[in-house]
């Protein structure tokens, strides 16, 4: 069994107000070009194929022929919904959706949509769980006690009825503990939203989406694809790429990755202003990526931007890193406090006025405060 693993497409997000759809159809034709190469029995995508819970006209016409496209090729899609997609949105249609095999699991409401896929050794199940709250998986089970993710994760899988004695793959979308964050992912309102990737361990493989750095959590087989495409300057480093997974017999699960290359990368310059200037200095590499661009200069160049434009057409980001930015140390801290969750702001900004840090019984009512506001929210 052989199938391609995909998630976070993001289709119609904006990265320093720039459009990405471009971007977006251009790495999607080469998926499908790997897909043509490799031929697999199943694609899976593993949650945020959209970026806003409501996506433009042209997001969804961009999805609609991309799955058009996996259709005629025949191949069995298993899709899931994320934290940034509606997920009652992308579920219109499923029924008829899975005459051209194509599964949708997107709203939890206690079972988990199991999809069978035969091959040479058996019957590899896919199991499709959507990104979930706390919340939602306590109304469908009132009974258990769930007082984080990770008890939410634990109930849905005890829930599921699994065979162990045959290959299974779950598809879904959380954040796992241990994993690495990106700038460009949401953090979450209300404490820790990790789950404990012990509650996985009956899983053959796991298809993680969420996280925009590709990646593996403990073993292997606990695997974030990644983002096709990188959608902040923290990614500027990373190999996109799309994961291929293979499973032999019970026990034996391949992996390997396919590198995607972007029409424009989005990567960080910097030197002087006149060394950025002298198109020498970057000799070799495409002008028009999408940049953040670093000026050395101790003292601000009039006009850097609109200038290096005319060099670097698809400026994202233009700073100073200089001796008086360094002093006001205005770079680091705005990156250090993106990075904080809502609930760690809070225990800053209550340390600054009350000269203490935030107690146990605190930390708990915000974050009980917090999901219930998600909750309302979401």
């Amino acid at each position: 069994m052989k199938f391609v693993h995909l998630s976070d497409l993001h289709l119609g997000k904006r990265v320093n107000e720039y459009s990405m759809m471009e971007d977006q159809g251009y790495i999607l034709q080469q998926i499908l070009e790997i897909l043509r190469e490799e031929r697999p029995d199943a694609v899976v995508i593993a949650g945020d194929v959209y970026d806003k819970s409501v996506p433009s006209a042209e997001a969804v016409t961009l999805f609609d022929s991309f799955l058009s496209e996996l259709a005629a090729q025949e191949k069995p899609v298993l899709l899931i919904s994320g934290n940034h997609d509606s997920a009652e949105r992308l579920s219109f249609g499923a029924g008829l959706f899975e005459k051209s095999q194509v599964y949708i699991g997107a709203v939890y409401d206690g079972a988990v949509p199991r999809v069978m896929i035969p091959d040479v050794f058996g019957e590899v199940h896919f199991y499709l769980l959507p990104f979930v709250k706390p919340s939602q998986v306590r109304s469908a089970f009132p009974e258990e006690e769930i007082a984080s993710y990770t008890d939410a994760m634990r109930v849905a899988v005890s829930h599921m009825d699994l065979d162990l004695s045959v290959r299974n793959v779950l598809v879904t979308h959380q954040f796992v503990a241990g994993a690495t964050r990106s700038e460009s992912e949401i953090l979450p309102v209300g404490g820790s939203d990790a789950v404990d990737g012990a509650v996985f361990d009956a899983f053959d493989y796991v298809a993680l989406g969420h996280l925009h750095g590709p990646q593996q959590v403990g073993r292997p087989e606990v695997r974030y694809c990644g983002t096709p495409l990188k959608y902040s300057f923290s990614e500027k480093d990373q190999k996109k790429s799309v994961t291929i997974v293979e499973m032999g017999e019970k026990g034996s699960v391949a992996i390997r990755t396919r590198e995607l290359v972007p029409l424009h990368d989005l990567r960080e310059i910097r030197g002087s202003y006149e060394e950025l200037v002298d198109r020498r200095t970057y000799e070799g590499t495409r002008t028009d990526d999408y940049l953040h661009v670093v000026l050395t200069d101790e003292e601000d160049v009039y006009d850097a931007f609109a200038k290096l434009s005319t060099i670097y057409p698809n400026i994202m980001k233009l700073e100073y890193d200089n001796t008086r930015t360094r002093a006001g140390g205005s770079v680091e801290a705005a990156a250090a406090a993106e990075k904080l969750s809502p609930i760690e702001l809070l225990g800053r900004l209550y340390l600054q006025q009350n000269g203490q840090e935030l107690g146990n019984a605190q930390k708990d009512w915000a974050a009980a405060m917090f999901e219930e506001l998600e909750g309302r929210e979401g």
